[in-house]
């Protein structure tokens, strides 16, 4: 095993557990595919950030994630995806830099803290600029606390997360990405 595959057992090793149970909000269901494959569940948290989980929800079910890409995937810190905009399978050297055709919402920062397996809502620099992209935590990352809106936690399918293709360089763009299939809400 090289030293780099051994650093990065032994991180996941010592990653703190994430929260598994499911909780009273609605589920969001992802079938990745790509070159991983497989199925991430994650509990939308509505009582920390309802106006955010309301829109995530309103995508969904119009089928607007359905195909969207991982653009930014950065290994060891987080993988990003949602730009129904620009980020579909096979589109835009562009994905990143889109929302959706909703207005772009005020944040609803709290105190859930960025661990592993927490879903945070991206934005640009204005702390209001959140509109559809979303990022799930490979590694705890408290600086982002306070920082980013907190919208779930996987409570599956933290296996798929941890396999999604990475990118390369510092802003993580990934050549050939892995993508959102098909996302679904059960509520």
């Amino acid at each position: 095993m090289s030293s780099k595959a051994l650093i990065a057992a032994l991180a996941l090793i010592a990653a703190p557990a994430f929260a598994q149970e499911d909780g009273p909000g609605p589920n969001l269901t992802i079938a990745v595919d790509g070159s991983t494959q497989g199925e991430i569940v994650i509990d939308l948290l509505p009582d920390v950030a309802p106006k955010h989980v309301e829109q995530i929800v309103t995508l969904a079910k119009r089928g607007d994630y359905d195909d969207v890409v991982f653009h930014r995937v950065i290994d060891g810190f987080m993988a990003q995806t949602g730009d129904v905009q620009y980020g579909k399978a096979g589109g835009s050297d562009m994905a990143g830099m889109g929302g959706s055709d909703l207005p772009d919402l005020p944040a609803e920062f709290s105190s859930v803290s960025f661990d592993r397996g927490i879903v945070g809502m991206a934005r640009s620099m204005d702390p209001n600029s959140a509109n559809s992209q979303f990022f799930i935590m490979f590694a705890p990352a408290p600086h982002l606390d306070g920082q980013y809106t907190v919208v779930g936690r996987v409570i599956s399918g933290m296996d798929v997360v941890d396999a999604i293709k990475k990118g390369t360089g510092g802003n993580g763009e990934v050549d050939t990405p892995d993508r959102m299939a098909k996302v679904t809400v059960s509520e």
